[in-house]
């Protein structure tokens, strides 16, 4: 065999060869331009600026564009999502991309599934419809940590949104990752992105004047040719402009929209206006109201804005769900973390149904589209299941058994610090802290965000931002004491961000003396966590649970899986997981009272249903066709 490809080898330098005369001679007869795509040809151009005017190509171009984060919405339902934004006379997606969530461990990236971005962008431009990217590093966007990476702050040093050494190095692996992905999906190269983002709001923050030019290079160094763009609100437009950037305003009602107007015209004189950001609603925080905003208001201040003159992009046309542990948290007097719903009173609903706002919005931009709109698509089906009442159970220290060999450490250590995920350390779920104790008196220390504490296995309160010391009854020899953290949600807005480690922070204290010796369990309720809970661990559940604890149920579905929201009357708080998928946090203290289950994460057949409950188990869990999210309180 050998010998024969030896004689072959001049052959094939002889085919060569005249394969390159060939060429040679075919090309030199050829216009090159016409080997590129008559479409590309005329792709030169993109959107761009000419006096007040945005301009795609040769002609006056008007953003209409609305946001929805793919993260958000299970891939299953991105088409039907995006068809009624078209529908709706949109001609623009807008977008955040959460890295956070594409690169969970340091150099480990994830694109798959509902986080594949580049399905999205291309489903959009199927659709009809351009895009408007904002991909951080840092976006906001009630997400945790604004969608920066928890591991950023195994860094004690670590300044976030900064040109601190550790911070831009961890941006540059990013953006050489993500930017491979979106730099082929640019207007230029083809695809729907007719404008990039720079950061976000980061005029409020404004920390490092260098920061905002370091993240625009980073950009063009990597490839991204269209219109650069910043946003920024009220606090912070004076101070986040920077040069050779497109600014856009984001704003709540017609009120602001001459001052910020002004402004803008002041520091880059006639340009396009764009209100990047109209709040058509507004997000939910655990323990306070559904804020809501009337239908008519919206209607008029989208109409004022565009009789003014500027470009528009409603944030948000749909919310979605904070699926899983993703919330972010406002710390400005108060800690208050987001709600599981991001319905945020938006023109498409959580579940994705048509609003009021919806309506009034489709007849108004398509009596300024100049054609016919496309009809609006029928709305998925939804239904109520018969309940659920869980019949297996398993008590947290039950299961403490079948985790992973806890972590030894003479002092507590936070989440982001702690030994787990390949040295990564823990992002979201619960860490357990455990020690021994040998005396009564008063716990103290600094628990972030809400720590259960208990006597062997007897709850006696919780630590948490307003209540930081707790009484320990009198006990005789030695007791377990255990502290159950959640990490509610990081803050994603305001100056304390750099501040977002979660758990036990430094010494927790009995009688002013610092424990030691701690066994830290990382309980992050991933699907790996699941995957140890073999049949055999369960019980039948008994009269009186010991509580945290698990409960396993089973949802029978006879015909194809409809969409549905779970009840849960009678239980206090936790979180449900569905066939492994984590539908988000429950918890009576309202306002939300529902949790959305997409029927495609439904199987036709059993489904496996699996409450974790801190507190107290109510008998069934319930399903009905339409959300509960509390009480209203009208936005001005």
């Amino acid at each position: 065999m050998s010998r024969w490809k030896i004689q072959r080898r001049p052959c094939r330098a002889f085919g060569l060869l005249l394969l390159v005369i060939l060429s040679v001679l075919v090309l030199r007869r050829l216009d090159w331009r016409s080997l590129i795509s008559p479409w590309l040809r005329h792709r030169r151009a993109g959107l761009h600026t000419n006096g007040q005017n945005f301009m795609l190509e040769d002609s006056t171009f008007w953003v209409f564009g609305g946001s929805v984060h793919y993260f958000r919405v299970p891939q299953a339902y991105w088409r039907d999502r995006l068809l009624k934004m078209k529908a709706c006379g949109l001609n623009t997606l807008t977008t955040y991309v959460p890295w956070n969530l594409h690169e969970p461990q340091r150099g480990k990236f994830d694109f798959s599934g509902n986080l594949d971005l580049e399905a999205f962008v291309l489903m959009a431009a199927e659709i009809g419809l351009w895009v408007i990217l904002r991909p951080g590093p840092y976006i906001c966007g009630e997400i945790d940590l604004g969608g920066l990476p928890s591991w950023l702050l195994q860094d004690s040093n670590m300044r976030l949104r900064t040109t601190y050494k550790g911070f831009t190095e961890a941006v540059d692996l990013y953006f050489d990752h993500l930017m491979s992905r979106v730099v082929p999906l640019q207007y230029k190269h083809g695809g729907p992105i007719i404008a990039v983002q720079v950061e976000n709001e980061y005029g409020s923050y404004n920390k490092d004047p260098a920061y905002m030019p370091y993240i625009k290079k980073a950009l063009e160094d990597r490839g991204i040719v269209e219109l650069l763009l910043t946003s920024d609100n009220k606090d912070g437009l004076s101070k986040g402009v920077i040069h050779g950037v497109l600014a856009t305003i984001n704003l709540k009602s017609q009120h602001e929209l001459q001052l910020l107007t002004t402004f803008l015209f002041s520091v880059q004189r006639v340009q396009p206006k764009m209100v990047m950001e109209y709040w058509t609603g507004w997000f939910d925080s655990w323990g306070g109201p559904h804020n809501i905003l009337d239908s008519s208001e919206v209607l008029k201040t989208v109409s004022a804005i565009i009789d003014a003159g500027s470009s528009i992009n409603l944030y948000m046309f749909h919310g979605g769900t904070n699926f899983g542990f993703i919330n972010g948290a406002m710390h400005f007097h108060e800690y208050k973390s987001d709600v599981t719903s991001y319905d945020y009173d938006a023109v498409l609903t959580e579940a994705g149904d048509y609003t009021d706002k919806y309506n009034k919005l489709r007849e108004f931009f398509g009596s300024i589209s100049g054609g016919p709109l496309p009809p609006p698509p029928d709305l998925l089906p939804k239904t109520a299941y018969e309940s659920v009442r869980p019949t297996l159970y398993l008590s947290l220290w039950d299961a403490l058994q079948y985790m992973e060999e806890p972590i030894n450490s003479e002092k507590p250590v936070n989440m982001e610090n702690l030994s787990v995920n390949d040295g990564n350390g823990q992002s979201f779920g619960y860490t357990l802290y455990e020690t021994s104790i040998d005396s009564s008196g008063t716990l103290s220390g600094l628990v972030r965000d809400r720590g259960q504490v208990f006597v062997n296995t007897v709850s006696i309160g919780f630590l948490d931002y307003k209540t930081r010391k707790i009484s320990i009854p009198l006990i005789q020899g030695y007791t377990t004491l255990r502290i159950l953290v959640e990490n509610c949600g990081r803050v994603n807005y305001g100056d304390n961000i750099d501040d977002q480690r979660k758990g036990l922070i430094g010494n927790i204290y009995l009688n002013n003396s610092p424990l030691k010796n701690f066994r830290i369990y990382s309980l992050d309720m991933k699907e790996s966590f699941f995957q140890r809970f073999s049949a055999s661990m369960w019980n039948p559940v008994p009269d009186a649970p010991i509580f945290p604890a698990f409960f396993l149920g089973a949802l029978s579905i006879d015909l194809s899986p409809l969409d549905t929201f779970m009840e849960l009357k009678g239980w206090e708080k936790g979180v449900v997981f569905i066939n492994s998928q984590n539908l988000g946090r429950y918890w009576n203290i309202g306002p939300q009272e529902t949790l959305y289950l997409p029927g495609t994460w439904l199987d036709q057949g059993i489904n496996q249903v699996i409450v974790f409950e801190e507190e107290m188990a109510g008998p069934v869990i319930r399903f009905t066709e339409t959300p509960y999210l509390g009480r209203n309180q009208y936005l001005n």
